[in-house]
């Protein structure tokens, strides 16, 4: 049953919020006088200035604050014009993304290093075809060799993408070639992730790079190492260790929380920490204390990615998306929520001091004042794990009054680019060939990927909603991860029965398959699984020769991430176009914004676009999509021709 607020309902005036869970849960919190992120951020306004990128601190002769409607007059100290500006803090939150995504790369990186050594219990190579095929990608050999010795090397060869100085990065060779050349021949081609990242932030201090189209160059390039390098090691060894995903259902909303077990949330980005969780979870001495304890058992539910990447692999439930990270600790269930990197709101533990919940800290990286701090290390991951679970049990008799929501939803998660390939064709022919005909046919229009976060400056989850039901009825695949998918599984879009919200083309597609219409990939770092399926789609052939030419799209309708302006980034350097929401970080300068929006397309055959508007925004994807049809010669849509068996003789085999 789909949870979102429906015309009539007592809810229906509350303009905060479009799930049905969360406006309860925000009218419980003000009546106990609980503070959230949405009550902050109607005391706390936008910096006029700085939301536009007109606002500048790189040196200590300022700050400078610039005037966007006099851009001529506006002059730093240095002389640096408001482009400059600009440009400097739109890449800086490119850089910093990057680096978000990438040391998350690392760590998985080391972790699978020490597995392939047998060096930290728990973790082991489950994805032995995953593991072959990677190690061809990197030239690791792997005949007569034990999947161990492989994955060693491959180890080491994905950690070396991130301090190497000069050679390209090994995955770009997954791109379409066309797309790789012309990253040569604009010098963007990235190289080793961390370089990328520090000449970004290097260009980008006082008195170094001034041109802000050159700054821009730099940033797709530190981009583009994110996309085709850090995030895509982490997916494919984050794969070769737990499982590749397939699909498989569970729940999603604040109802998977329940009154008569331990519930644990486990919120963050990375899943070495909660894979281990989970196991520890069932651990049968752990589960026998929580019924000492006299609670039925024990209940784990994700929050943000790291719950979306334990949903993927182990059909753990999600509790929710991010503006839901505080509303779970005031339904008063939940024992303890385990964090680790990302994403994570600073306010969680002063608000967990209004009930029993413990807010566990377990990275050295990310630290939190009044927050237990467990840290977490692989070499002895379930003991810590463990402890960590015990630690949650042992609160459950201190729980006091509990408030959970009825509201729950079914969904279907685990489309990676593996699993759409056999659903589409088979064990023996496992191909895109199915999806590009579809294409071609007109019965599929085209493809979005709808990505991103939660803002409280619009109202939670209604963009992504109205926007993924206004693409599918106009036959548009939708491919989602992070907040976004978990918003639409929160709608009931995530199962096969949602095909009936799509157009008639989309819908016949989805019946004959078996999935829904809009397909739940993972985590934010797995956006790098939909850079893939777009070269997949080209190397099938029928839809042109590069990603530029397909009739695909990106968005984030409710994005407040740097991560998501460097995933945005090396999507449209990839060729494609992406649109925001919200509010766009460079209006400020007309120059700059006019280089990504309409230079862009020259440059990269991508561009960005802002509209905060989902209807619009809706029409400007679908437009988009309806020129790349019309440039490929198939904006028509064929008729299905019935053979009789005379003129099946006829065609040629």
């Amino acid at each position: 049953m789909s949870q979102i607020v429906k015309e009539g309902t007592n809810v229906m005036d509350d303009n905060r919020s479009v799930c049905e869970a969360t406006i309860e849960m925000l009218r419980y919190a003000e009546a106990g006088n609980y503070d959230t992120a949405f009550q902050r951020a109607l005391k706390v306004k936008p910096c006029p200035i700085g939301a536009t990128g007109s606002c500048c601190k790189h040196c200590y002769m300022g700050p400078c604050r610039f005037n966007p409607k006099k851009p001529e007059e506006s002059v730093g100290v240095c002389g640096a014009d408001i482009n400059t500006v600009a440009a400097r803090n739109f890449a800086r939150a490119v850089a910093a993304g990057t680096a978000a995504h990438s040391d998350h790369g690392r760590e998985v990186a080391k972790t699978f290093i020490a597995a392939a050594r047998k060096e930290v219990p728990g973790y082991e190579i489950k994805d032995e075809v995953k593991l072959k095929a990677l190690a061809r990608d990197f030239g690791v050999k792997t005949e007569g060799r034990s999947n161990e010795e492989i994955a060693e090397e491959l180890g080491q060869k994905c950690l070396r993408e991130f301090y190497k100085q000069d050679e390209e990065l090994v995955l770009i060779k997954r791109g379409p070639e066309k797309r790789t050349q012309l990253w040569r021949e604009l010098g963007v081609t990235p190289r080793g992730i961390d370089r990328e990242v520090v000449e970004l932030m290097h260009r980008t201090a006082m008195g170094v790079d001034q041109d802000y189209k050159n700054i821009m160059k730099q940033a797709s390039r530190c981009s583009l190492s994110d996309g085709w390098g850090g995030s895509m090691i982490a997916t494919e060894l984050q794969d070769i260790m737990f499982g590749t995903p397939i699909p498989l259902r569970t729940q999603v909303n604040l109802g998977v929380l329940k009154k008569d077990e331990v519930n644990i949330i486990i919120h963050g980005h990375e899943p070495l920490l909660a894979e281990m969780i989970v196991r520890a979870s069932r651990d049968p001495e752990l589960i026998n204390l929580a019924k000492q304890k006299g609670a039925k058992g024990i209940n784990l539910a994700g929050m943000c990615c790291t719950g979306n990447e334990i949903l993927l692999r182990q059909g753990v439930p999600m509790g929710g998306n991010f503006l839901q990270q505080e509303i779970a600790i005031i339904t008063g269930a939940v024992e303890a929520m385990i964090v680790d990197v990302q994403c994570v709101m600073q306010s969680l533990p002063s608000l967990a001091k209004c009930f029993h919940t413990k807010i566990i800290t377990t990275s050295s990286k990310a630290k939190i004042p009044s927050a237990e701090h467990i840290e977490f290390h692989e070499h002895d991951a379930l003991n810590i794990s463990k402890k960590i679970v015990r630690a949650a049990v042992e609160n459950y008799h201190n729980r006091g009054k509990v408030h959970i929501p009825d509201n729950k939803t079914d969904l279907i998660a685990g489309f990676s680019h593996e699993t759409i390939n056999y659903m589409l064709g088979g064990s023996f022919r496992a191909s895109y060939r199915p999806l590009n005909d579809n294409i071609i046919n007109g019965r599929i229009r085209g493809v979005v990927g709808v990505v991103g976060c939660n803002n409280p400056r619009t109202p939670h989850d209604r963009s992504h909603l109205s926007l993924v039901r206004e693409l599918i009825a106009n036959d548009i695949l939708v491919v989602e991860t992070g907040c976004a998918a978990i918003a639409c599984a929160k709608d009931g879009l995530l199962i096969p029965e949602a095909a009936t919200a799509a157009g008639k083309g989309l819908r016949e597609v989805c019946e004959t398959v078996g999935i829904p219409p809009v397909l739940h990939c993972g985590s934010c770092v797995d956006n790098s699984r939909i850079l893939v399926a777009c070269s997949e789609m080209v190397r099938e052939g029928g839809l042109g020769t590069d990603i530029s030419d397909l009739p695909v799209a990106g968005c984030a309708p409710e994005w407040m991430s740097e991560k998501a302006i460097a995933i945005g980034q090396y999507f449209v350097s990839s060729g494609a176009l992406v649109v925001f929401g919200v509010t766009w970080p460079t209006s400020g300068s007309e120059a700059l914004t006019n280089h990504l929006f309409k230079e862009y397309e020259n440059i990269f055959k991508g561009r960005w676009a802002f509209e905060p508007d989902a209807a619009k925004m809706a029409s400007l994807i679908i437009d988009h999509i309806n020129k790349k049809r019309e440039a490929l010669g198939i904006q028509k849509t064929k008729e299905r021709v019935l053979y009789d068996m005379e003129a099946r003789r006829t065609l040629e085999v």
